[in-house]
């Protein structure tokens, strides 16, 4: 559906109109037409692409969905696609911002991303020094907009990861907290997947060709990249980080499985040496060692004990027990 269908006139707003008389202030000097629709239906976006004159390649993306982020170039017009990265529930929820941007126009797209860019709209009229930059500001201030989005993800992964240790350092460590770092890093590698296709993609924006869309607006561009190349190396420095953690977790593991197996000998030990004495005196052969003796018994029962306490004390001095 349409959320919004503005016209602008040397950055500011002049009117909001019907999608029928798009074609009326597309292509007059000194106007912008921004259109946002949120997740459209194919008649939708049809109708926007007779009215914009869109490639037909980049419609068809933008009906496909699932794109990879990228900025292709067709002509005067420019089609970027970025992905979206929201936190429901303690899950990733992925969703693509499709703009189409031209001399005159920019056409948003956005699919499965529950939060929209109203904010964007309101900070670009209250510039309109920079809106009368044209289509080159607004897809700023729409990629801007989604990559900031992309830093709170990141800062909620880097508080669960310190959750996580904390757990692991202060707790017995288990299966539990492997599945719980292993799910984190996934998580991780979801928002990689995300950011690092637009960095490489936003760098073609105002270093070399800059396309005709972006010329003179290529220093917020350029911050624009600085913030992926930040979100990039904090996601490399969780993913190193969440590596470590998970080997540390399974070598705690493997500790406290050596500590139970110490345990476990040395009160072997400590049966078996009763157990071998009282099994040879056990075989009731006629002629053994003091079988007639009075004291025998108790004699027996003194070695097992004596011998235990021996084994007990140099068990529990290097530290088995």
């Amino acid at each position: 559906m349409i959320i919004n269908c503005v016209v602008y006139e040397d950055g500011r707003k002049l009117a909001d109109i019907p999608s029928e008389r798009i074609s009326d202030y597309v292509g007059r000097p000194g106007h912008l037409v921004w259109v946002a629709l949120k997740d459209p239906e194919e008649g939708e976006l049809r109708a926007m692409q007779e009215e914009f004159g869109l490639h037909e390649l980049a419609v068809e993306d933008a009906l496909k969905g699932n794109q990879r982020a990228k900025i292709e170039e067709y002509g005067d017009m420019l089609f970027v696609v970025a992905k979206t990265v929201e936190l429901q529930d303690g899950e990733l929820v992925v969703g693509e911002v499709d703009v189409f941007a031209g001399p005159t126009y920019v056409l948003s797209v956005r699919t499965r991303a529950t939060k929209g860019f109203v904010s964007v709209r309101e900070r670009a009229q209250r510039e309109p020094d920079l809106l009368r930059l044209g289509a080159g500001y607004v897809l700023y201030a729409l990629m801007d907009a989604v990559v900031d989005r992309y830093f709170p993800v990141v800062d909620a992964l880097q508080d669960e990861l310190e959750a996580a240790e904390e757990r692991i350092f202060t707790g017995a460590p288990s299966r539990a907290s492997v599945e719980a770092l292993y799910d984190l890093k996934r998580k991780a590698t979801t928002l990689q997947h995300v950011a690092r296709p637009l960095l490489e993609a936003t760098g073609k924006l105002y270093g070399g060709r800059v396309p005709q869309v972006c010329s003179g607006v290529q220093d917020y561009y350029r911050d624009v990249y600085d913030h992926l190349q930040r979100i990039n190396q904090a996601i490399d420095g969780l993913r190193d980080t969440l590596s470590a953690a998970v080997a540390v977790n399974l070598s705690l593991i493997s500790l406290q499985e050596n500590e139970t197996t110490k345990r476990l000998a040395a009160y072997a030990a400590l049966i078996a040496i009763p157990t071998l004495i009282a099994g040879i005196y056990g075989m009731n052969f006629q002629h053994m060692p003091e079988i007639t003796w009075v004291h025998g018994y108790p004699l027996a029962l003194g070695i097992m004990v004596a011998v235990d306490l021996y084994l007990f004390f140099r068990f529990r001095k290097a530290g088995w027990l």
